[in-house]
């Protein structure tokens, strides 16, 4: 009996979660950046996630990478996961350089290339059925 790789909705796979935990990275990004302006912590808070969603940027890569390489399917997503993090470190050295006007979009635009990344992995995911 052989098993059939199908498409089905709704199935976290390893990339997916990567892609999630960078997505929820991104959110709490957005969060503490508010803080930053409001309370005396919000710093500490922004630098830690800073931290937390480039490791999150840095496991996208490692997750495509494995996803691809079982199957030798298409490198695309090694590409998306690449660029991501290469985003990710633009926004970092803008970040250090203290650069909101610059800054600030790019966290937009990331989030909205997270989201749309994590819908794309939720209604792709493979399974398999038997």
């Amino acid at each position: 009996m052989t098993a059939q790789t199908t498409t089905a909705p709704g199935r976290l796979t390893f990339q997916g979660v990567a892609i999630a935990l960078q997505t929820l990275s991104l959110l709490f990004q957005a969060v503490t950046a508010g803080l930053l302006l409001s309370t005396s912590y919000g710093e500490v808070l922004h630098s830690v996630g800073a931290r937390v969603m480039y490791g999150a940027s840095m496991l996208y890569v490692l997750a495509a990478v494995l996803a691809w390489r079982p199957g030798g399917g298409s490198p695309r997503p090694i590409l998306h996961a690449s660029g991501f993090l290469a985003l990710a470190s633009l926004q970092v050295v803008i970040g250090i350089a203290h650069m909101p006007g610059l800054h600030v979009p790019l966290g937009v635009v990331m989030f909205a290339l997270s989201v749309l990344a994590l819908h794309q992995s939720l209604s792709t995911a493979p399974r398999v059925a038997a």
